[in-house]
């Protein structure tokens, strides 16, 4: 299992710089995302002379690319909004065949206008899962035409809010193009050690076949988000899980500063080392 980290954890706005950085932290591989590259997270356009860099940072650093992030509000209400986010999703889409890295990170959005990871109470509407539905639809016929994947993450904020609605999508829309990216801690907020426990064994047992990245974040007790390590995620039985279900891709770390990069991945190396 390697052990990746969000690149725009890390300054700069070039890949050799993020990467390096990413590196000398001790991680093999990096979700990246295009402000690493001095662009929008979902530009319509990528130079080429952009593309290279990114292939020769690769190369030259040694750090992989996991996972490229092509978030947007796929339920937003508007249409030159979700226009111009499957517009970003063809652009990287083609970036990923370049790059050889055919995981793209989606967010299945909220019906909050102005931030897709705020809840809102209409997310859990027929019309927002149908909305859903119909936007995944578009962006399938991208991942076919590019031969890419689509990550999609439970988060309690956007419309696929837990295990089993994801699961829910992926039966519905009949496809082989879905994929999940688990991250526990976007499963849970304030619960017991043991309800802890067993949302994570329902999510695993769930959806383990469609997995194709796992992340690293904790929760405080008061529900907010924590450094890796410092909170109540129990990464014991979280990677104990991993283990039973034979995972084997990358576990990507992120929601900690620069500075805290390096101690956030020896806490991990240290508990995967021992598995």
């Amino acid at each position: 299992m390697k052990i990746g980290v969000f690149a725009k954890t890390f300054s700069g706005n070039d890949p050799r710089t993020v990467l390096t950085k990413a590196a000398k932290a001790g991680y093999q591989s990096v979700a990246y995302n295009m402000v690493c590259s001095g662009l929008d997270s979902m530009p319509s356009e990528i130079p080429r002379n952009v593309v290279q860099e990114i292939k020769a940072a690769v190369v030259e650093v040694g750090v992989e690319i996991a996972s490229i992030s092509a978030t947007y509000n796929m339920i937003h209400r508007s249409a030159q909004v979700r226009k111009k986010g499957l517009n970003g999703l063809k652009t990287l889409a083609k970036l990923a065949v370049q790059l050889d890295s055919r995981l793209l990170t989606l967010c299945t959005g909220t019906r909050c206008q102005t931030n897709q990871w705020q809840w809102h109470k209409d997310n859990n509407t027929d019309e927002a899962w149908s909305d859903l539905l119909a936007e995944m639809r578009e962006a399938i016929l991208i991942a076919e035409k590019y031969d890419v994947y689509l990550g999609i993450e439970p988060e309690l904020a956007n419309v696929v809010n837990s295990a089993q609605k994801a699961k829910r999508l992926i039966d519905e829309l009949q496809t082989d193009r879905i994929r999940v990216i688990l991250d526990p801690a976007n499963l849970f907020d304030v619960v017991s050690i043991e309800e802890q426990h067993q949302i994570l064994d329902d999510a695993l047992t769930l959806l383990s076949p469609h997995i194709a990245q796992v992340h690293a974040k904790d929760r405080s007790f008061d529900g907010s988000f924590a450094t890796v390590g410092n909170g109540v995620l129990d990464y014991g039985h979280y990677l104990n899980l991993l283990e039973l279900h034979k995972y084997k891709g990358d576990i990507v770390a992120h929601g900690f500063s620069e500075s805290e990069a390096s101690d956030v991945y020896k806490f991990l190396d240290a508990r995967i080392t021992c598995l």
